[in-house]
């Protein structure tokens, strides 16, 4: 028989690991967030005996990144600062972050700035009359944002009770970073895949929270819980009040993270969509002819679905047995893998400070059918038809855009992704394959854009099949982007970008006229002629040149 092993006596502690306990005696007798909240329980509980006060450590340490070490090494011991937040919960979730929020009791610039000066980090003021720095630093190929904001008078449960959700209400003591302080039980919301507001009004404060809700639900798979989806649908009316901006920073975090077609889906759902989307409301019920299998709504969302497939099979984590048991994606797989860390540096590219071109992608696929509500005509057989919509949908983009103050960089990659997102299936079509001329003026019209219409044109093929891709047209089409995707990363030169073998003024001289757009017309049609492969030389270049009428 094996003897008997009696539990220790931590083993009794286990239900309270992460969390404060109040004991008399070794006896817990109540037990908190913060040692105050397990003090004052158990003085409810009328314990007047001396209260032993202990942190219940978690089976795991939590990793911080080491700059918290270096930071904590140039904060004056009589200052207290917490980190709190999204690196607090990231830690818990064993995810390394690089926003790092600090709560500060005292001069919470004058700490930035310092901390800015000893790291050799550039320092920012933020929000004007409030007590907040900014640190941002480049170290290691990464850029951390460190963020100091003074501390609510109230202290620190006050201001942790003033945040959105309580998986984002937890903090540590700088100097005890292992116990955790969580009067709103946010890492219990954590463990239970929860999302809780703080507080009843913690949408009414800021309606912009309820995009956050959204994103980080489905970025972090919890489940909204009843009361606060109400508090979400009872916020909505705020949210056409709120600044462009702060629309635009949390949509395009939205379009920038997971499984936007479900965060865009649950948007729809409270009500929300239609208000910083107007438009797409319009699409609802727009019927399609095959061989479109969904209405104009619904294959917008699947578009933007097989888009998020796509970039996972063709990222640089993919798994590749994951990905052969799907012959759609093991074929995109399979022959445009050798880009791999090409879209991957194009998708991470940012235009502005935090705006990648992926969230743009995504932007794109939201939009790109965006005027076939206004364009849509039927024919006497029934055939539907949806003329120069990506034209007109090109200009309610930018219309979208710039009432979300986007910059003119994202708005021109919005337009032309848009207006040009028919191309490549044009040029696949009938089983065609694109020539050199017709490569280099698909690249000439779109530059660098042409590589998000390729990936957008592959996810609006399979969203206008369905379950159902035609497995011939479908690798048709996928050789037909390899083709161009080839031409613009490693044919350019000769492809896309022919060096040039006359000037303006060598075409002037040549043929004896004046300045004017005819000189630009003859060296873009000797452009086109170079990168069709049927002239390399100056020789030819002029002969080519004296026999255009």
């Amino acid at each position: 028989m094996s003897p008997r092993v009696s539990p220790s006596p931590d083993d009794f502690l286990q239900p309270y690991a992460g969390r404060w306990v109040a004991r008399v005696d070794g006896r817990v007798v109540a037990q908190g967030g913060t040692p105050q909240q397990a003090a004052a329980a158990a003085q409810r509980s009328q314990y007047k005996e001396r209260l032993q006060i202990t942190y219940i450590p978690l089976e795991m340490n939590l990793s911080f990144h080491p700059l918290l070490e270096r930071i904590r090494a140039v904060i004056p011991p009589d200052t207290p600062v917490y980190l709190v937040g999204g690196a607090v919960r990231d830690a818990l979730r064993n995810r390394p972050s690089h926003d790092l929020d600090f709560s500060v009791q005292g001069n919470a610039k004058a700490l930035a700035r310092r901390v800015g000066d000893a790291l050799n980090a550039a320092y920012y003021p933020l929000h004007g009359e409030i007590d907040a720095g900014r640190v941002v630093l480049d170290m290691d190929a990464e850029r951390y944002i460190l963020d100091f904001v003074g501390l609510h008078p109230n202290g620190l449960e006050a201001d942790l009770r003033a945040r959105d959700f309580t998986i984002n209400a937890i903090a540590v003591d700088i100097r005890a970073p292992q116990q955790l302080l969580d009067p709103l039980g946010g890492a219990v919301s954590l463990k239970q895949g929860e999302l809780r507001v703080c507080s009843p009004t913690s949408l009414l404060d800021d309606p912009t929270r309820i995009l956050r809700a959204v994103r980080q639900a489905v970025d972090m798979q919890l489940s909204i819980l009843p009361e606060t989806r109400r508090l979400m649908k009872a916020a909505l009316p705020g949210l056409e009040h709120v600044s462009p901006e702060r629309i635009r920073t949390e949509s395009l975090r939205i379009f920038g993270g997971k499984q936007a077609a479900t965060a865009l889906r649950i948007l729809d759902l409270i009500g929300a969509l239609a208000i910083i989307f107007p438009e797409t409301a319009a699409l609802k019920g727009v019927t399609q002819s095959p061989p479109h299998v969904y209405p104009v709504w619904e294959h917008t969302l699947t578009v933007i679905e097989r888009l998020d497939g796509l970039l996972n099979a063709l990222g640089l984590d993919y798994d590749p047995d994951t990905s052969a048991n799907n012959l759609v994606f093991g074929y995109v797989s399979l022959r445009l893998g050798r880009y791999r860390e090409k879209i991957a540096q194009h998708l991470s590219a940012e235009t502005t400070p935090d705006v990648t071109r992926r969230a743009l992608l995504f932007f794109s696929a939201l939009y790109h059918d965006i005027a076939k509500s206004l364009t849509r005509t039927e024919e006497e057989n029934g055939r539907i038809r949806f003329f120069q919509h990506e034209k007109q949908g090109a200009k309610l983009v930018v219309d979208r855009a710039a009432a979300l103050h986007m910059s003119a960089d994202e708005l021109t990659v919005l337009r032309k992704t848009i207006a040009h997102h028919m191309r490549p299936l044009w040029l696949s079509q009938d089983d065609q394959i694109p020539g050199p001329r017709a490569i280099y003026r698909f690249f000439r019209d779109t530059g660098d854009i042409g590589v998000d219409i390729c990936l957008l044109s592959l996810a609006d093929f399979l969203g206008t099949y369905g379950p159902d891709v035609p497995q011939q047209a479908w690798t048709h089409h996928v050789d037909v982007i390899r083709l161009l995707l080839e031409g613009w990363w490693e044919r350019r030169e000769e492809a896309v970008s022919p060096p040039p073998l006359l000037n303006g003024r060598d075409v002037m001289q040549l043929l004896d006229i004046p300045p004017g757009p005819r000189v630009g017309e003859l060296l873009e049609m000797l452009r086109e002629a170079q990168a069709a492969g049927e002239i390399t030389t100056r020789e030819q270049a002029e002969a080519f040149l004296r026999m255009i009428p």
